[in-house]
C-alpha cells in the first residue's frame, strides 16, 4: 500500500480500535456497567464466536433495539457446560449504532483445548447458545475443521452452512471469503431469488457502497438459519475474499467499482469497517487497519497461516482481452508472457511473504497450513479449449483432446500436430496464483528451503479441487483443497453445462491439466478436514438443493494426503 493509500484509508474510516471489549479472570469486563439496567432488546442475528487461541475466544452478537440513537446495555456469561451451571465469566457491556449495534468480547485467561458455551441476556430475552472452544497446546491428536466460502444469499439457501453445523467435534470453521456479495438485485447470480424467497431488503437491493449500505447487507445474511446455526456450533476463522469489498478486487481498485461509485478508498474503510464490526475476529493491527494475515497454533500439529491475497498488496488482474488486437483477432503473446511472468508482480506484497516465512521458520508442527482466498495449483488447459467462441463445440474438443492425452500416457504413437493441441497450454484463472507465478515460485522456494511442505485450503471459485503443488522444476512442494460454494453457481454455470457434461468435462480436467488430481464442477457444499500427526483426510460433502431449506448429502468424496 503506498503513503497515499494509506493515508486516505486511515482518513475515510471511521472505526474506533476500541470496539472490542476485553474480559480477564481478574478484571471481568466493564465493571461499571455491573449496576446498569438490561435494554429491551433481540437477537434476531443469532451468536459467534471466533478467533481461538489456547487461552482466548471472541464472543459476538447483534442487539436489535427500537431506541436506535440510545445506547443498549447487554448481559453475557460464559460457562464450561451447555445448561449454564458452572458460568466462569460474566459481565455487561455496551454498544450503539456508531458499532451497528454489534457486540464483540475478547474473553481471556481461558483453559486450552477446552469446550465453553456463551450467551447474551437482555431485559426480557436470551441469546441462543453458542458452542466455542479454545486451542490445544503441546500434542493433539486430532483436529476437525469444516471450510466453507462463497456464500451468495439471492442464490440460494446456505445449507452447506447448516449440515456443517451438524458435524460432531468440530473444533473450528475457516472460512475463506465472499461472507457477502455486493451485487444488486438484478445482478450475479439473483435471478431466482423472488421465486424461492431470497429477495435482498428494499432498502438494501441496490449495489452496496456506504458503509450503512455494507451493514445492512450482513444483517441480511446474519438472518439465514444455517449460517446462524454453524456459528453457534463452532468459532469461525475467517478471512475476507473480494466480494466482502467489490468483484476483483486489488491494491488500488476492483473490477466492480468506477469513478460514478465514489472514491476506491473510502468504500473499501467502509465494507473493512463493516467487516470487523459483524465478524468475530481480532484484528491484530486494529480495527483501523486492512492487515488481516495472522497465524494460529493448534499445539504441535498445525500452524494455520490466513493469509490476505486481495486487499494489501494485490497487483491489478491481467486480462487476455488486453493482448489481443481487435482488429486481426491475434494476441500479443510476447507481451503477455512478458507481463504475466515480471518478477516484481505482487499478490502477498514483500512485507505479508516475509512473515509467512517468519512464521513457518518459528513453527514446530506438523503441518503447515495456508488458509487463504484463490487457487495456488497451477491449472493450465490446453489453448485450443479458450479459442472455441461456439461453446457447444467444448465438448467434442475435450473428447479429442482426452483421447490423445491417454495416447500420450500409454506411449502410443500421436503425431506431432496432435502433440501440440495437448501441449500448447495457458492459465485459464488470471485471477488464481496462475496470474503472479513469479512470486508463487518464491514462495515454493522459500518453503522448500525450510525442508517443509504446504498444505493449502482455497476457495473462490464455486468448485471442488484437489491439485498437487509443483514447482518450476516440477518438484512437489505440496498439496491443495479447495472447497466448492455454499451457493454461488460454478464453472459449470458459466459453460452452461448440465449434470453430465460437468461430469464429463471435470473428469476430462483431471486427465489435461497435469497437477490436478480432482474436481468436480456440479455440486454446492464444503469440505471437512480431518488431520492427524499421519495423515490429513479431506471429505468434500455435496448438497443437492440450495433452492429451499431442505436439502440431502447426495455425494461425497475423500481424499488421503500423508504428507
Amino acid at each position: 500500500m503506498t503513503l497515499s493509500s494509506r493515508r486516505n484509508f486511515l482518513k475515510t474510516s471511521a472505526a474506533s480500535i476500541f470496539t472490542v471489549a476485553v474480559s480477564s479472570a481478574i478484571t471481568g469486563c466493564a465493571q461499571t456497567l455491573v449496576n446498569k439496567p438490561l435494554s429491551a432488546i433481540e437477537f434476531k442475528h443469532g451468536v459467534a464466536s471466533g478467533d481461538p487461541l489456547s487461552n482466548a475466544l471472541i464472543i459476538w452478537t447483534r442487539a436489535t433495539t427500537a431506541q436506535s440513537n440510545f445506547e443498549v446495555t447487554v448481559a453475557w456469561e460464559l460457562a464450561i457446560d451447555s445448561q449454564f451451571k458452572n458460568i466462569i465469566r460474566s459481565g455487561r457491556e455496551q454498544t450503539d449504532k456508531s458499532r451497528d449495534f454489534t457486540i464483540k468480547i475478547d474473553v481471556q485467561e481461558l483453559a486450552p483445548n477446552t469446550e465453553y458455551f456463551y450467551r447474551f441476556i437482555g431485559l426480557q430475552t436470551q441469546s441462543p447458545i453458542g458452542r466455542a472452544k479454545t486451542l490445544p497446546i503441546n500434542n493433539i491428536e486430532q483436529i476437525k475443521m469444516a471450510v466453507v466460502s462463497c456464500s451468495n444469499y439471492p442464490a440460494g439457501y446456505f445449507n452447506a452452512y447448516t449440515d456443517a453445523a451438524k458435524q460432531k467435534d468440530l473444533d473450528v470453521v475457516l472460512h475463506l471469503g465472499d461472507y457477502i456479495y455486493e451485487y444488486p438485485i438484478g445482478g450475479y447470480a439473483t435471478e431466482n431469488a423472488e421465486k424461492i424467497g431470497r429477495q435482498l431488503a428494499a432498502d438494501n437491493s441496490g449495489e452496496i457502497i456506504t458503509l450503512s449500505d455494507y451493514r445492512k447487507r450482513y444483517a441480511i445474511y446474519r438472518t439465514d438459519q444455517g449460517l446462524q446455526s454453524l456459528h453457534a456450533a463452532a468459532p469461525f476463522i475467517a478471512i475476507w475474499d473480494d466480494h466482502e469489498v467489490t468483484n476483483d478486487t486489488y491494491k488500488s481498485g476492483a473490477e466492480n467499482h468506477t469513478p460514478e461509485e465514489g472514491d476506491f478508498f473510502k468504500r473499501r474503510a467502509a465494507a473493512i469497517q463493516a467487516y470487523y464490526e459483524w465478524l468475530p475476529i481480532r484484528p491484530p493491527m486494529g480495527e483501523q487497519s486492512p492487515q488481516i494475515y495472522r497465524t494460529f497454533d493448534f499445539g504441535n500439529l498445525i500452524s494455520l497461516h490466513m493469509l490476505d491475497t486481495r486487499v494489501i498488496a494485490r497487483d491489478k488482474q491481467l486480462a487476455y482481452s488486453d493482448y489481443k488486437n481487435l482488429e486481426t483477432k491475434q494476441m500479443d503473446v510476447a507481451r503477455f508472457v512478458s507481463d504475466l511472468n515480471n518478477p516484481n508482480r505482487q499478490l502477498l506484497g514483500n512485507t505479508q511473504l516475509n512473515w509467512l516465512a517468519s512464521a513457518i521458520t518459528k513453527s514446530n508442527a506438523k503441518w503447515q497450513v495456508l488458509g487463504q482466498q484463490v487457487l495456488m495449483t497451477k491449472m493450465w488447459l490446453p489453448t485450443e479449449i479458450f479459442s472455441q467462441s461456439d461453446r457447444t463445440k467444448i465438448p467434442q474438443v475435450l473428447k479429442e483432446l482426452v483421447a490423445i492425452k491417454k495416447a500420450v500416457l500409454e506411449n502410443k504413437a500421436v503425431t506431432p500436430a496432435q502433440l501440440a493441441r495437448v501441449n500448447t497450454l495457458m492459465p485459464y484463472n488470471l485471477d488464481a496464483w496462475d496470474g503472479y507465478p513469479s512470486e508463487r515460485e518464491a514462495l515454493y522456494k522459500s518453503v522448500t528451503a525450510l525442508n517443509k511442505k504446504l498444505v493449502v485450503v482455497a476457495g473462490d471459485t464455486h468448485n471442488a479441487w484437489h491439485g498437487t503443488l509443483k514447482n518450476a522444476k516440477g518438484e512437489s512442494v505440496g498439496v491443495e483443497f479447495a472447497t466448492p460454494g455454499v451457493t454461488s453457481p460454478g464453472m459449470e454455470h458459466y459453460l452452461a453445462l448440465n449434470t453430465a457434461q460437468a461430469k464429463q468435462m471435470a473428469d476430462s480436467l483431471s486427465l489435461l491439466i497435469n497437477d490436478l488430481n480432482y474436481c468436480d464442477l456440479s455440486h454446492r457444499g464444503y469440505m471437512l478436514l480431518t488431520i492427524t500427526k499421519e495423515q490429513i483426510t479431506t471429505d468434500w460433502r455435496y448438497i443437492d438443493n440450495i433452492n429451499s431449506p431442505s436439502y440431502n448429502i447426495v455425494e461425497q468424496h475423500q481424499s488421503v494426503y500423508k504428507g
